[in-house]
C-alpha cells in the first residue's frame, strides 16, 4: 500500500462511534462501584506499549475518549513500528472516566496492534523474497471487532478483502455442494451482480478452475492446496486464462508462506492474521496530582 494513503480515512465516524459505546457498554452495563470512589476530579494518565509491535487502532481509542469527553494527545503515529517501552498517549479528563475507558482502549489498542504487526512481518517477509502480489486477510474476526480488524490489517500493508457478504460474489464449497454445478452458480451469480461485484470461486481441483474461469468468474480460490499444487495449477490457469486473478488460501501460516510464493498466484489469503497471535501489551497510568488543566496545543506533562 502507498504509504501516502491513509487507512484511518476509510473509517466512518459513525461506525467508530457506534463501536466505542459498545465496547464501554458491553464493560459498564449499569453501574460502576469503583468510578464512584474516585469520582470527577481531573487527571492526567499516560498509555504505555509494553511490548515490540505495530501501533494501531488509534482512531478506535479516540472514538472511546470523545465518548467519554476525554481529551487525548498520541504522542506515536498511527502505523510505527514501536521496538522499546514508550508512552503513546496522554489523556485528560475526570478520573472516572479515564477509568471507563481503560480496559476497552487498552483491549482495542493490544488486538489491532497484534493484527498490523503480524501483517506487516508477513507482508515484508513476502517482498523481501521478491514476491508482487498481495496479501489478504479473511472473514475469520473476532465478532463484533471486525472492522477494528480489518482496518488493523490495512495498517500493517495487507489487504483486508472483504468485510462482509455483500462486497464481493463469493461462490465457496457449500454453495456449489448445494448448486451442484460450478458453471451454474457462477452464471447466477454473474446475473444476479452485474458488472459492478467481482464473482470469485473457490475450488478444489484445476478441473474446477478451468469451469470457473470458463464461466468468466473474475477470480478462481485454490483451496487447501498444497504448495506445489498451487504452482501447478496457476501455472496453468494463467497459461489458458492470463487475466484470470488467482487467490491461494487455507491453511496458511506466516511460518508456510514462502512455500506459496509464485508469479502466477496473484493473493495469498492468511486467516492466520487474525487468529493466531498474541495482543500487544498496553498499560495506563494515571497521575496521582496535576494541577490545572494543560492549555490546548501543548503536550501534556508525562512526569
Amino acid at each position: 500500500m502507498d504509504p501516502s494513503l491513509d487507512p484511518s480515512h476509510l473509517l466512518s465516524p459513525t461506525a467508530l462511534r457506534r463501536l466505542a459505546r459498545s465496547c464501554l457498554l458491553e464493560d459498564c452495563p449499569h453501574f460502576d462501584w469503583a468510578g464512584a470512589v474516585v469520582g470527577e476530579g481531573r487527571r492526567l494518565a499516560t498509555i504505555l506499549l509494553k511490548s515490540p509491535g505495530v501501533l494501531a487502532g488509534t482512531p478506535f481509542a479516540a472514538a472511546v475518549f470523545q465518548e467519554l469527553g476525554l481529551r487525548a494527545k498520541w504522542l506515536r503515529r498511527e502505523g510505527e513500528w514501536i521496538g522499546d517501552v514508550c508512552p503513546v498517549a496522554q489523556i485528560w479528563g475526570p478520573a472516572r472516566h479515564l477509568l471507563l475507558a481503560e480496559r476497552p482502549v487498552l483491549n482495542l489498542l493490544g488486538r489491532a496492534g497484534a493484527v498490523a504487526s503480524v501483517c506487516r512481518r508477513a507482508t515484508e517477509r513476502a517482498w523481501s523474497l521478491g514476491w508482487r502480489g498481495a496479501l489478504a486477510g479473511t472473514r475469520k474476526t473476532a465478532p463484533g471487532l471486525r472492522l477494528l480488524e480489518k482496518h488493523a490489517m490495512a495498517v500493517g500493508g495487507a489487504r483486508p478483502h472483504r468485510l462482509g457478504l455483500g462486497d464481493l460474489v463469493m461462490v465457496k464449497d457449500n454453495h456449489l455442494a448445494v448448486v451442484g454445478n460450478v458453471a451454474k452458480a457462477v452464471r447466477d451469480a454473474r446475473a444476479l451482480a452485474g458488472i459492478f461485484c467481482k464473482v470469485e470461486v473457490e475450488v478444489s481441483s484445476l478441473e474446477e478452475a478451468r469451469q470457473a474461469a470458463g464461466a468468466r468468474a473474475d477470480i478462481v480460490m485454490l483451496d487447501n492446496f498444497t504448495p506445489q499444487g498451487v504452482r501447478e495449477t496457476a501455472r496453468a490457469l494463467k497459461e489458458e486464462f492470463p487475466t484470470l486473478l488467482i487467490e491461494a488460501s487455507g491453511g496458511i501460516t506466516e511460518e508456510t508462506l514462502p512455500l506459496y510464493l509464485c508469479p502466477f498466484v496473484d493473493v495469498i489469503s492468511l486467516g492466520s492474521f487474525t487468529q493466531n497471535f498474541a495482543a500487544l501489551d498496553f498499560s495506563m497510568r494515571i497521575e496521582p496530582e496535576l494541577g490545572g488543566e494543560p492549555e490546548p496545543g501543548r503536550a501534556l506533562p508525562i512526569d
